[in-house]
């Protein structure tokens, strides 16, 4: 049986202190500290403060900060089924009783970096001379197509195609993200054939259309397992400016204290905003986000005190400062998976080999206090007041 503890950790001077009593908590004689690592504790800083970004350029004309994820594609394609499980975590099998979407929905999600949902319903036409197109797209940070591969869609490829054409002259750097979806329900070949189907066609009508090289991604989704969650982290990685200072950051706390993977969660999402530079598999990730409901769910008892979707509760922070557990998971011998919520709005998960990081626990402590502070000079965000969100 797994066996987890979750304590208070508001005691970094004991880990401080500790670390310098026994050698052998450092992972090698030479190896430093985070806090010796020169980047480490000042992460690079543009002589602009970055704002946000789709990967090549800013697409912001409206200035508010909060770049929208436009959800788009045809009816019953699963678009609200999707933000639903993702960003309300409602069970996959209660969204068979969501009411189809007549009208765009507006929502705000506050969290490491605020920004915008909007759902939009299948059957409009998005360039109809009676909808302000610079309205919707103004602030976009990324687009979402959703295609039902369950379904025939020919009609749902002509009108992304359309859609991306369309914007090319305002916005031409846009990141369309494709979510080839329900794919749950197919098997193996059928499933990798309908994908390679839909890239092909995609890039072939485009290219006809003289538009090569066009910044569209594929993932195959279901909300049934992991892949939804597993592409909107990706998605959102390319919304964050700092992504590359944070994977720096990442790197160093794996190499100092031999983590296997370390990710950066989002808690409300179970979306991870960066992981190491080590190849990711879909395996543990699974058990980081399983874990996450677990832990977090225990440790909101008397953790932080989060906002409700409505924004209504309070900023003020209550109870003790973080969580941390670690678990003891047997997976081909024993594994050791380390939490600690960072702030609020962030837990880092860390993955860990064969070896005891029991007698190791007072040096990853300290060097993760100081992955926490660095981090507070990236993302800020979680030391200002929650913002009323925007009413639709």
């Amino acid at each position: 049986m797994p066996c987890y503890s979750i304590h208070p950790s508001n005691h970094p001077s004991t880990a401080r202190a500790s670390t310098t009593e026994d050698d052998y908590m450092y992972p090698s004689s030479t190896t430093p500290s985070m806090e010796d690592l020169p980047e480490a504790e000042v992460p690079h800083t543009d002589p602009v403060p970055p704002r946000f970004h789709t990967g090549r350029l800013p697409n912001s004309k409206a200035g508010d900060g909060k770049p929208r994820l436009l959800l788009m594609g045809q009816r019953r394609s699963g678009k609200s089924s999707i933000s639903s499980v993702v960003f309300h975590k409602l069970p996959p099998s209660e969204t068979l009783y969501l009411e189809t979407t007549t009208r765009i929905k507006k929502e705000s999600m506050h969290s490491f970096m605020d920004f915008q949902v909007w759902d939009f319903p299948g059957h409009l036409d998005y360039f109809d001379p009676a909808f302000d197109v610079d309205n919707i797209f103004e602030e976009i940070g990324a687009l979402i197509w959703v295609i039902d591969a369950q379904d025939e869609y020919l009609e749902a490829i002509s009108r992304l195609n359309m859609t991306i054409l369309n914007l090319q002259q305002s916005y031409p750097n846009i990141n369309v993200e494709v979510f080839v979806h329900k794919v749950d329900g197919l098997s193996e070949d059928y499933k990798g054939d309908t994908f390679r189907d839909i890239i092909q066609r995609v890039q072939d009508e485009l290219s006809d259309q003289g538009y090569e090289n066009a910044p569209v991604s594929f993932y195959q989704t279901s909300i049934y397992d992991h892949s939804i969650f597993e592409a909107f982290s990706k998605v959102i990685q390319k919304l964050i400016p700092q992504l590359p200072t944070l994977e720096a950051l990442l790197n160093s706390l794996c190499s100092t204290c031999h983590i296997e993977k370390a990710y950066l969660f989002d808690i409300m999402s179970k979306i991870y905003i960066a992981t190491d530079t080590s190849p990711t598999d879909i395996g543990s990730y699974e058990i980081c986000s399983d874990y996450i409901d677990v832990v977090i769910d225990v440790s909101e008892i008397y953790g932080w005190d989060r906002p409700t979707e409505n924004g209504d509760a309070e900023s003020q922070e209550t109870g003790n400062n973080d969580a941390e557990s670690l678990i003891t998971m047997e997976r081909k011998g024993n594994n050791y998976l380390y939490l600690r919520e960072i702030n609020k709005y962030l837990a880092l998960i860390c993955l860990m080999g064969d070896d005891s990081p029991a007698d190791k626990k007072a040096v990853i402590d300290y060097n993760v206090g100081v992955f926490q502070a660095a981090l507070k000079q990236v993302f800020p965000r979680a030391e200002r007041e929650i913002a009323v969100p925007d009413q639709p």
